[in-house]
């Protein structure tokens, strides 16, 4: 069943006064609506989402990031209901898909911002909450930059310590020489070639 939303949003309202939280519209075919949540009160509205009765919220099933160099299309994809100013740089931003198993609703939605993408990329981690974010959350980390502040363990989950960049960023540019190929062929070894003598 697919959560209510405004209802949803009016409780977290009530109940967390202080909550910067916007109502995104989806305007593709889905029409899966999603939940605008700074950073600040990430935690808490998680909190509460999690422990109310009526809406138990105990599932997050899946924790992803997104790169947004552009702003406006980030707008595009998930539309402000309510008049919100726009964002004045890109920013990364992580989306949380959460459950309720036992009443059968979901998912609901989460969005959380990074100022920029460059210097100021963090947001909270919600794994006291959600323990199954710890592994997404370290994910995000290593290919998109986001650091979650809080998180019991962060570290790089699939490049090697020594990487220095996160190649899901659209500015991304993969390197030439690929030196940890194990058999390099076609375009991978003309490109190794100019790096290497065989």
């Amino acid at each position: 069943m697919t959560p209510d939303l405004p209802a949803i949003l009016a409780r977290l309202r009530v109940a967390l006064p202080a909550a910067t939280l916007t109502h995104l519209r989806n305007p593709g075919p889905s029409g899966q609506d999603s939940l605008l949540v700074a950073p600040d009160h990430l935690g808490a509205v998680c909190q509460f989402l999690h422990d109310t009765a009526e809406l138990d919220f105990d599932l997050l099933s899946n924790v992803t990031g997104i790169d947004w160099p552009e702003p406006a299309q980030a707008d595009a994809v998930a539309v402000p209901v309510e008049g919100t100013t726009p964002a004045a740089c890109g920013f990364l931003e992580v989306v949380y898909h959460l459950y309720s198993t036992a009443l059968r609703v979901g998912p609901l939605v989460l969005r959380a911002r990074t100022v920029d993408r460059v210097n100021q990329v963090h947001i909270p981690s919600v794994v006291a909450v959600y323990r199954s974010a710890e592994l997404q959350e370290r994910e995000i980390f290593d290919l998109y930059g986001v650091e979650f502040i809080g998180h019991p363990d962060l570290r790089r989950i699939l490049m090697w310590d020594e990487f220095l960049d996160h190649p899901m960023r659209k500015d991304y540019v993969a390197p030439d020489d690929y030196q940890y190929e194990p058999t390099p062929h076609d375009a991978v070894l003309e490109k190794a070639q100019q790096h290497y003598t065989v």
